[in-house]
C-alpha cells in the first residue's frame, strides 16, 4: 500500500480509503460484526483512511466503526467524519458544530477525530460562522484537521481567505464526486487543489459499480446505485466508452476497476480514493487496485477515450444534492 500526505496536513493516508456508507444500512451491512470484519481487513491490507459521516446508516456507521476500533486498533486508523448545517431550526451553527462533534466522538469511541469535514456547503452562511467554531474544536484537541465536501473551488478559496484573515485553521482537504464518467471537478476545483496544496478525496470512484464492468445493458443495479448506473446503462456513448476502457485495461494487464482507481491516483492532487467494500474479498481487491503507476501517456490515452464535453451535468456543487446549476 502506498501513502500520501493529505494536502498540507501531516496525515499520511493510504491511497485507497474505505467509504463506510454501507455500515448500518439495513440493506447493506446491518451487523456491526460484519462492519468490523471489513475494517480489520482494511487495516490488515494497509488501508488506514476510514471515511464516514454522522448521517451514514442513519447514524449507525460511526457506531459500527467505534465498536470495531475500541479493541486497541484506533491508532492504526485515520478517521474522517462529517457534519452538516442543514435544518438548523433555531440552533446556531456554533451550537450545531459543538453538539455534532461530541456526538461523533461518543459514537466513534475516541477522544479525537483526524479529519472533520462539513458535508454540504451552507450557501447563505458566512464562512466566519463555520470556520470560527471549527477552529475552536481544533484548538480543543477534539479535531486534528478540518476539510470540506462538495465545495466548488471558489468557495474553498473564500474559506481560505477568511481563515487567513482571522488566523483560523485552514481546510486541508476537499472531497467531491469524481470518476471517469463524472469529471466536472476538472474545471476549477482540481486545479485549485493542486495550486493550493489541498488534498483531494474523490468519492463514487466507480460510478456506483459501472466501472467494475459488471453491469450490462439489461442488468438491474443495486438500489443504492440505481440512479447513477441507470443513467449510464441507457446512454449509448457511455456503454461504448466503457467497452473501450475495458479493452485498454486488458491490453495493459489490468481490470477496468484497477484502471478507474489508478487513473484517479495519477492526478497529483488526489490523496486517497474513497471506496466502499462489503466484505474482506472486496477490501483485498480495492487494496491492490491503485498499484498501476500510470504514465502520462497512458492517462492521456484514457482521457481521450472518456473525455467529457461539459454538457448535461451539475456544476456548482458537483455532488448529489447540489444546486442544479447546469451548463447550456
Amino acid at each position: 500500500m502506498q501513502y500520501r500526505k493529505l494536502g498540507s496536513s501531516d496525515l499520511n493516508v493510504s491511497v485507497i480509503g474505505l467509504g463506510t456508507n454501507n455500515f448500518g444500512n439495513p440493506q447493506r451491512i446491518p451487523d456491526p460484526a460484519d462492519s468490523a470484519k471489513v475494517i480489520y481487513a482494511c487495516l490488515d491490507n494497509g488501508i488506514n483512511f476510514i471515511d464516514t459521516a454522522d448521517m451514514y446508516g442513519g447514524g449507525q456507521s460511526e457506531i459500527h466503526i467505534g465498536e470495531a476500533l475500541k479493541n486497541g486498533r484506533r491508532k492504526e486508523a485515520i478517521l474522517a467524519t462529517k457534519f452538516n448545517i442543514a435544518k438548523l431550526e433555531g440552533e446556531s451553527i456554533k451550537d450545531r458544530i459543538n453538539r455534532k462533534i461530541d456526538e461523533s466522538l461518543a459514537a466513534l469511541q475516541t477522544d479525537y477525530i483526524d479529519l472533520y469535514q462539513i458535508h454540504f456547503p451552507g450557501n447563505d452562511v458566512p464562512q466566519e460562522e463555520i470556520l470560527g467554531p471549527l477552529n475552536d474544536v481544533v484548538a480543543s484537541g477534539k479535531v486534528r484537521y478540518i476539510g470540506e465536501c462538495n465545495y466548488a473551488g471558489w468557495r474553498h478559496a473564500h474559506a481560505d481567505a477568511v481563515a487567513a484573515q482571522n488566523d483560523y485553521s485552514r481546510m486541508v482537504s476537499s472531497q467531491n464526486y469524481y470518476n471517469l464518467f463524472r469529471r466536472q471537478v476538472e474545471l476549477e476545483l482540481l486545479p485549485f487543489c493542486q495550486s493550493q496544496n489541498v488534498g483531494f478525496l474523490p468519492y463514487f470512484p466507480l460510478a456506483g459499480g459501472w466501472l467494475t464492468g459488471k453491469y450490462g445493458a439489461n442488468d438491474t443495479p443495486a438500489e443504492s446505485a440505481r440512479r447513477m448506473v441507470g443513467q449510464l446503462q441507457g446512454d449509448d456513448l457511455a456503454r461504448a466508452k466503457l467497452g473501450q476502457l475495458e479493452v485498454f485495461a486488458k491490453e495493459h494487464g489490468h481490470s477496468v476497476l484497477e484502471l478507474a482507481f489508478s487513473w484517479l491516483l495519477a492526478h497529483p492532487s488526489v490523496s486517497s480514493v474513497i471506496a466502499g467494500a462489503m466484505n474482506a474479498d472486496q477490501v483485498a481487491s480495492n487494496a491492490t487496485a491503485g498499484d498501476w503507476a500510470m504514465t502520462d501517456e497512458e492517462r492521456d490515452a484514457i482521457d481521450a477515450i472518456a473525455g467529457w464535453d461539459g454538457s448535461n451535468e451539475e456544476i456548482e456543487g458537483y455532488g448529489p444534492g447540489s444546486p442544479a446549476v447546469r451548463r447550456r
